[in-house]
């Protein structure tokens, strides 16, 4: 009798029970004026902030966008080289370190609302379509038109690139006739070895711009071709390298270090010490060896020089480095944008950290390079003098840590060699976009020439080439310029051959022009004999 009694009241208390329970805690929430006391979520203050920004912001707003810019901003925090990469900026990203992307194989530039294509690739799909330069790209995929107001440079790119073995269709216009090209879209390489070339008998030239996937072996292949040549000596140009895979650099540093010699090591608060050693015999470890430098010169690029300068195996020549002593690792998120984040720092071999300091916000430490220009540590060595922890390399030498690293050479930045006159040509692009005219103009002449070497000696633009290009600049850009002076003739003169050189051979015919005009590579010769 009981258990039935039991049986029928037992449901009735539990229920009481509940009503209380939730009665009780109705209050408590109300005395403690939370919100969140059922609340299991275990939200950040920086999720909550999110959510209320989705959920009750006055405007309409993406969520992409909110989570993008909550993201940036607390990078931004952390530290100069630490950054969000959204996802449709992704893949732009990747092809710099893959050192290679998805298109046409063409270089081209806008002149009156007009796509002239600047270069072609060679061996890329569009030389083996029939595109030359000169020509002018008028439609894409015979309705899309891109002269006019849609001749905008980052939409013409993103209509000409695409996946491999897609087609495009082009209509151009060559010795004003309209041709109909279809082209294949291939991998386009991207070189990160500019030239290398011998200057003389036995001093070679090589220069990096960045250190992407394929560095090392194109390094390699350039390596063997030079020494093939009878290379004793080499000129390793870091100019402008801002860097890219570790990897790369410590790679090629090993081909310039014996035994067992450290080349950099990593170390951060979550990752333990890792050490970067010399594994294998090097294809150049005896001769004599300089490295140019300048204050764009970063990252990878510094690795590679700080293992070099910290064993005394070359002479480092040009102005102080960038500075960045910081090493990044890439991860994938899940709504397909990455962060690269700073996970360690890295040492040279006698344990200097070059990072330059970065406490205050970004703008100041990206403004860096030009108080140097304003404090005159790019024009004379002992303004540039590195305030940091001095070192001894084990022959002697004092190197330093702290705000890159201070060559042994000091090769000042020649301002002498950009006038006024020069500047308004630079900033409208008008020499440059002059010399494609000229040589389109006059192909028939360039085609004679086999090599840099013949265009030096037989394109030396004078008067009737200078007062072409004042005409020019008047007319295309509005600049009016006086008669030049004698230094500003010569200057553009030289400039004049540089340009053409690279028009026809791209950077190797580039490099092989200016360097006969470039200081820092006159003084490492001078540093051979």
């Amino acid at each position: 009798m009981g258990s039935k009694k039991l049986q029928v009241w037992l449901p009735i208390l539990f229920s009481i029970t509940m009503v209380l329970g939730m009665l009780i805690g109705y209050q408590l929430k109300e005395r403690t004026g939370g919100n969140r006391f059922f609340s299991l979520s275990g939200k950040t203050s920086l999720q909550e902030v999110v959510d209320l920004i989705k959920g009750k912001y006055v405007d309409k707003i993406a969520a992409d966008s909110v989570n993008q810019l909550a993201v940036s901003q607390l990078l931004s925090h952390l530290d100069p080289h630490s950054s969000l990469i959204p996802k449709e900026d992704l893949s732009e990203n990747n092809e710099q370190l893959m050192g290679n992307f998805q298109g046409i194989g063409v270089e081209f530039q806008l002149f009156n609302d007009t796509v002239n294509v600047m270069n072609v690739i060679k061996g890329g799909p569009s030389e083996k379509a029939g595109i030359q330069v000169g020509d002018k790209l008028v439609t894409v995929n015979d309705s899309l038109s891109i002269t006019g107001k849609n001749a905008g440079a980052e939409r013409i790119r993103k209509l000409l690139k695409g996946e491999k073995g897609s087609s495009v269709k082009i209509n151009l216009v060559r010795d004003g006739k309209i041709l109909k090209i279809t082209v294949e879209r291939g991998v386009i390489p991207v070189p990160s070895v500019d030239v290398a070339y011998m200057l003389d008998a036995q001093t070679g030239f090589l220069k990096i711009n960045r250190f992407a996937d394929r560095t090392y072996e194109e390094f390699m292949e350039n390596m063997g071709r030079l020494q093939k040549q009878g290379m004793k000596q080499l000129i390793l140009d870091l100019r402008g390298n801002g860097g890219g895979l570790m990897k790369e650099a410590t790679a090629i540093a090993d081909e310039f270090l014996s035994e067992d010699k450290l080349i950099v090591y990593t170390e951060g608060d979550k990752v333990s010490r890792t050490d970067f050693r010399a594994q294998r015999d090097g294809i150049f470890e005896k001769g004599k060896l300089v490295v140019l430098i300048d204050e764009t010169s970063a990252s990878a690029s510094e690795v590679l020089c700080g293992a070099l300068q910290d064993w005394d195996r070359a002479t480092i020549v040009g102005r102080r480095s960038f500075g960045k002593g910081l090493v990044q690792t890439q991860f994938q998120l899940s709504d397909g944008s990455a962060v690269r984040l700073t996970v360690a720092r890295y040492f040279s071999p006698l344990g200097r950290n070059i990072q330059k300091p970065y406490g205050k916000d970004k703008d100041a430490y990206n403004e860096e390079l030009l108080d140097r220009f304003h404090n005159g540590s790019l024009l004379k060595a002992d303004t540039s003098k590195p305030k940091g922890k001095a070192f001894k390399t084990p022959g002697g030498r004092l190197v330093y840590g702290g705000g890159g690293i201070t060559p042994d050479v000091f090769v000042p930045l020649d301002t002498s060699r950009v006038s006024p006159v020069l500047l308004k040509l630079y900033y409208r692009n008008s020499l440059n976009n002059f010399v494609y005219r000229y040589y389109v103009q006059n192909r028939a002449r360039f085609s004679g020439f086999q090599q840099p070497k013949d265009l030096i000696k037989g394109f030396q633009p004078g008067k009737p080439e200078l007062d072409a290009l004042r005409n020019f600049a008047l007319v295309a850009d509005s600049i009016s310029l006086n008669n030049f002076n004698q230094m500003e003739s010569q200057q553009l003169s030289e400039r004049m051959q540089i340009l053409m050189a690279r028009q026809i051979w791209r950077t190797e015919g580039y490099y092989e022009v200016s360097n006969q005009f470039d200081p820092a590579v006159q003084k490492a010769i001078s540093l051979f004999k």
